[in-house]
Parts: structure tokens; sequence; C-alpha cells
């Protein structure tokens, strides 16, 4: 299973004036153990609809079927540590169909709140997202629900991968790498396959706890792996999906680990510095630079995916001021 630049361009096409083009900024930043300063490029998805960026890929599911008239009276089902689960409930909600959200007990409040707001009938099942996915299958079984995916399907990660298309297209001078958080590998495989045809790297960075695509490249394939992290609720995936471990395979994608404490700092700078508020996982790829996992040469032309910003921001606020 693979996807290319033509999967991203006609999700573009489907979802043009649903989502937003977030914007790009550049900032100079103390990189890894030396403190070289480096000057890279933030996309801030975090400004995406939902909160991050899995509108995109949420938005290209539903209008697909929408446009087919495939969308079964049940609506859509989909199990979410929560940032999935909004961008579907968002998406239901604008094709008119509705929600049906299966999350792990330990989702954050905050996303919850935001799902029954979009009008998502949530199922709280489990201790993490593979549970939760067992009893969203049976319900899709039982129901004729369409069963969408967090990160594990075609359209899903073509939407994801608008995000790297808009950057590119903003980005006059071009972008040589790409660095994204990984979780399941939606944004990784829609990253690649919109940015291969430029000749972009893409660098993948996972919580040093939650190392899903480092245990598939080392086995040769997908693996089921311990999940423990900070930010698990977004990047918490047991298994790198077939699609994202293809795709990271193909392109050679260069794979990175960061601590949770490395990702909380990381996630202080952006507030201390710059007044970004981000979850977890939206620090992570940014997590990758500051702690020197990876260290770009000195005209690299470098771009993080700020991915998402559905978090409780009082932490930060307590601890930045």
């Amino acid at each position: 299973m693979s996807i290319d630049a033509h999967d991203v361009e006609q999700a573009a096409a489907r979802i043009a004036g649903l989502v937003r083009r977030t914007p790009v900024s550049r900032l100079t930043v103390p990189a890894g153990p030396a403190a070289r300063p480096v000057e890279i490029m933030l996309i801030h998805e975090y400004l995406q609809h939902t909160g991050s960026f899995k509108a995109r890929g949420a938005a290209n599911l539903a209008e697909t079927h929408r446009l087919a008239a495939s969308m079964p009276k049940a609506g859509v089902c989909i199990a979410s540590g929560g940032n999935a689960g909004l961008a579907c409930a968002w998406a239901a909600r604008a094709a008119g169909v509705a929600a049906t959200v299966f999350v792990p007990v330990s989702a954050p409040a905050v996303k919850l709140a935001r799902l029954r707001g979009y009008g998502a009938d949530v199922r709280l099942v489990g201790a993490d997202y593979a549970e939760a996915s067992l009893a969203c299958q049976d319900y899709a079984e039982r129901t004729g629900a369409l069963l969408s995916h967090a990160y594990d399907n075609p359209l899903i990660a073509a939407g994801a991968g608008t995000c790297a298309a808009d950057a590119l297209d903003q980005l006059a001078g071009g972008i040589d790498t790409f660095v994204v958080a990984v979780g399941g590998g939606g944004l990784l495989a829609g990253t690649v396959a919109a940015s291969r045809p430029a000749g972009c790297r893409v660098v993948g960075v996972e919580p040093a706890s939650c190392m899903a695509m480092a245990a598939a490249l080392s086995a040769g394939h997908p693996v089921d792996v311990a999940v423990d992290s900070i930010a698990a609720d977004s990047l918490g995936a047991r298994r790198l999906s077939g699609l994202a471990y293809a795709m990271a395979t193909e392109a050679e994608v260069h794979a990175v680990q960061v601590s949770d404490q490395a990702i909380v700092a990381a996630r202080l700078r952006l507030w201390q510095d710059s007044r970004i508020v981000v979850e977890h996982g939206g620090a992570t790829a940014f997590a990758a630079l500051l702690a020197g996992s990876y260290q770009p040469e000195p005209d690299e032309r470098v771009a993080v995916i700020l991915c998402g910003a559905n978090t409780d921001p009082t932490d930060l606020v307590a601890a930045g001021g």
C-alpha cells in the first residue's frame, strides 16, 4: 500500500475551503548540546480546525464519501486518543452525519469536552487506543457505520499530507527537511508523499517510550510496542501502520527519539519564547532539534510541523509566567 503526490493533490482539491492554510514562520533556536544557533521554519498546524492536522484527513475522508454518496446512515465511527476523534466529529458534523467516538479512559478531559461540543457520541472504553479500537470495530460491524481510523487509511494520510504541500507552496526558497512527530504514522506517510517530488528528507520523531516506527524499522515490519509517554494521548499508537512503514522504508525516513523530559522542555520553550501553546505531541518534533536528536547541517532548510494544541495550558502559565 502506498500513496503519492497525486493522492495529496486530490485531497487538497476536495478539502479546499474546508480547512485552513496554516502560517509558517521562522525561528532561530540553539540546537543540540553545542547550542549552535539554527534557523528553522515552524508550520503552525496547531491553528488548524479542531486544533490539529487531523482535520485535514478527516475532511478528506468525509468529502470522498459525501461526493460518492457512500456515507452510511449510521454515520462514521472512530477510535481515538483525542485529536483524530475531534477531527472526525468536526468533519461528520460538517457533512451532516453522526459521529461515534471510542476513547480510552486516559484521554484528557479537555479533549472529551470538545468532542461532546462537536456533537459526538463519546464512548470511554479501555486503558489505551488499542482497546478502544477493538470496541470501535465491533460497533462498525454491528451498525454499518463507516469505520474511520486515526492514521491507517490512505485518505486520512493523503489529507494529512496537504499540510506539507501547503508549506512547500508558501515557501519560495524551498524546504530540505520536514521534521514530524510520529505516532501511528499518518502525518509521516502524508508528508513523505507530498514532499518526495521536491526531494525533501523526512525525519520522524517519537517519544523514547513509544517507538512504534523505530521498532518496525528494526524488525522489518510493524510490531506491537509498549506505550508509556507524556505524549501518549496523541502519539501512543502500539503499532506503526503498514502504509507508514512502507512509505518510511521507501523514502529512507530518518527515525529519532526524544525523552519525555525533552518534550516537556520543548513545549515550555515554545511558550516562554513565542507564546505558542501546543500539546506534548505537538512539541515532540521541535524537541528533536532542541535536544540534539536531530542536528541539521548549517545551510539545511528545516521545517518543523507543530501538529496539535489540544491541551490544558495552565501548567505552562504556572511554569513559564
